[in-house]
């Protein structure tokens, strides 16, 4: 008898407590599910990063190697867009929603003449006027405001969900 009396305060103390913790979580701001979440543009742009100073490779669409149109279409792909892009800096012109440079939003593709032709060169954006692209010194951030880039800016298009 003597033993089953001390076992019944341990068992009454141990559920107390856990009913506190179980109390204390419900009622503070800990518990509450995050309401933040991340856009699929900021996921874009987080993955691409990870590649800046992969080296520049004509024709390349892996880490071992990118070239502008490879660069974005891994990204996609490899994002948890995980979209499909054409493999041509001309062909992903021709994809998705056309927006204004002063609408642009993370993840949104930015379009460059960089031959003097046509559409030649594509890069991701980034905000702040910035964006990352295979260029020929590797992936880099580059700011659309230098005059290189400005000089150059066809568009812009959003392809993003």
């Amino acid at each position: 008898m003597f033993q089953s009396s001390v076992r019944l305060p341990r068992v009454f103390i141990m559920g107390m407590i856990i009913l506190s913790l179980a109390m204390a979580f419900m009622f503070t701001p800990f518990a509450q599910k995050a309401s933040a979440s991340v856009s699929w543009g900021q996921e874009v742009t987080e993955v691409a990063k990870l590649y800046k100073g992969a080296k520049y490779k004509w024709g390349g669409t892996t880490p071992a190697g990118f070239d502008a149109s490879g660069f974005t279409q891994f990204i996609y792909k490899k994002s948890a867009a995980k979209m499909s892009l054409p493999r041509t800096a001309k062909d992903q012109y021709k994809a998705g929603k056309a927006v204004s440079q002063k609408n642009l939003k993370e993840g949104d593709l930015v379009f460059f003449k960089t031959n003097g032709k046509d559409v030649s060169f594509v890069g991701i954006y980034l905000g702040s006027s910035k964006f990352i692209g295979a260029t020929s010194q590797g992936v880099r951030e580059q700011s659309l405001t230098t005059k290189y880039w400005k000089d150059r800016y066809v568009g812009a298009k959003h392809l993003l969900p």
